[in-house]
């Protein structure tokens, strides 16, 4: 071949590049694709990131997705990631370009828009790609770099998965399976370690506590609890035990397990025990009596046999049961709030002698709390409230914990339940159930099926919801049911 037919056939490379992607050739005259393996790369550039579809240029008619770099794919779209790392199933991208059901989920509109389908060959290549890390070209798999990296943790009770948050960028970066069995067991509750080392989930239709790696969410371990409906568990400071709370309608249970050696030792004979909190000195264990009382228990840590009970009033017992759901300390220890779901309150306690310091009307179902430790307020969830924000359900009660009073009351997404505060990013981290068919329809589905939830976020410093560039509120689709939040 002469060199003139050599530049005319190169000639298509060039004018198709200066279209929608800049990049170079190698030393053969391959084009590089801007860090995505060649095979990959040039299915995307060919199919995806075309003029008028996933470039630069036109991604606001496109989901907001851009995928003119292997690094701008990583940076979502609209609505969430649209790809993650291992996990072809909970990627979008793959959902959008399949048209074979024995390959996975099908989402409409079939990606390309308007043009031929995908070969099924080139489906399962993208596949096997996700399902590898989607690797650049390099090798390299996003998110994989640090293992230092800011974090939190999002349980989706309907897919028995967790999802893996990065803080910088507040995007899913990983789907974690979790539970023992092929069944669903609903994880409930998430909670990393206070040294940051590892989370942990109980399950409601389970009979572990599961321990995972903070570094990589690798399984480390379980502990057998029994079976129950595990709902509860709290660490001590020195992240070397943990206490397990199951709400079982008869023989309830605490677990209290040596988290080095995953060891447990279950104790019985509760009533409807929930929410869990251990006081600053860790020797004393509070936990919540769901269901028709208005008490909660004082458990010695040495000697649970010698607990007591507290009343959450004064005086004769309100005419209707409290039935407290969830419990926390401020950071200085010196009070403890306690959400009662009975009477849409929160009752504020005094820890030196459990005498009752406030009563704050909230929100139907007050279910979790979380608090800041750099400004002077409690976040908590009101899953059906229906009150506080007409048309819609669900709200978060903004507590002054200094004043003992409600600051303000927020709509941050449909059934908020899962909360939880990073003072770091100075944002509050919002689990919205969306389990209810009155809510947003989710734009996607699931492989376990069922309705997908999401997560917003609050401005910790205006106590605000944070917002997109046009103006909505910022909300990020995540897997069915999202439950409960932790930090890293």
């Amino acid at each position: 071949m002469n060199f003139s037919k050599k530049i005319f056939l190169f000639i298509p490379i060039i004018i198709l590049g200066s279209c929608f992607f800049s990049t170079c050739t190698n030393e053969k005259g391959i084009p590089d694709y801007n860090k995505f393996p060649d095979d990959v790369g040039k299915i995307i550039f060919t199919k995806c990131a075309t003029p008028g579809c996933h470039t630069d240029e036109s991604k606001g008619a496109s989901g907001g997705l851009s995928m003119e770099s292997w690094d701008k794919l990583f940076e979502g779209g609209s609505g969430s990631a649209c790809v993650i790392p291992y996990r072809h199933d909970y990627s979008t991208f793959f959902s959008y370009i399949n048209t074979y059901s024995d390959l996975g989920v099908t989402l409409s509109p079939t990606m390309p828009y308007n043009e031929t389908k995908l070969t099924r060959e080139e489906v399962t290549l993208l596949k096997n790609w996700i399902n590898a890390g989607a690797p650049s070209r390099d090798g390299s798999i996003k998110f994989a770099d640090n293992p230092n990296r800011k974090k939190f943790y999002v349980t989706n009770q309907g897919c028995d998965v967790v999802t893996v948050f990065d803080q910088a960028t507040l995007l899913p970066m990983r789907y974690i399976n979790v539970g023992s069995t092929a069944g669903t067991e609903s994880p409930h509750m998430i909670r990393v370690s206070p040294d940051g080392q590892y989370w942990y989930v109980v399950f409601l239709a389970g009979q572990y506590l599961e321990k995972y790696r903070t570094s990589d969410d690798s399984f480390v371990g379980r502990a057998l609890i029994g079976s129950g409906y595990w709902n509860t568990f709290v660490i001590s400071s020195d992240s070397q035990t943990a206490h397990c709370v199951d709400l079982s309608p008869t023989s309830a249970k605490v677990a209290t397990v040596t988290l080095s050696t995953m060891t447990p030792f279950v104790q019985s004979g509760f009533s409807y025990p929930h929410g869990s909190a251990l006081n600053n000195t860790n020797d004393t264990l509070y936990i919540t009596q769901q269901t028709n009382s208005s008490k909660i228990y004082k458990i010695p840590v040495a000697d649970f046999s010698a607990y007591s009970e507290v009343n959450l009033y004064t005086g004769a017992p309100p005419a209707v049961s409290l039935n407290s759901h969830e419990i926390r300390f401020n950071p200085t220890g010196t009070k403890y709030f306690v959400t009662c779901q009975g009477t849409s309150e929160v009752r504020i306690m005094q820890t030196s002698n459990d005498s009752l310091l406030s009563i704050i009307p909230v929100g139907a179902l007050p279910s979790e709390m979380s608090f800041s430790y750099t400004t002077p307020f409690l976040y908590v969830t009101c899953t059906e409230d229906t009150l506080s924000f007409p048309g819609k359900r669900g709200s978060v009660a903004i507590i002054n914990t200094i004043t003992n009073s409600l600051q303000s009351t927020l709509y941050t997404g449909h059934q908020p339940h899962g909360i939880e505060v990073d003072d770091v990013k100075k944002l509050v981290y919002v689990a919205n159930r969306n389990a209810t068919n009155d809510g947003p329809a989710p734009h996607h589905s699931s492989e376990c099926g069922g309705r997908n939830g999401y997560v917003s976020f609050i401005d910790l410093m205006t106590r605000t919801m944070i917002t997109t560039p046009n103006g909505n509120v910022k909300k990020v689709e995540v897997s069915v049911d999202p439950y409960s939040v932790s930090v890293k």
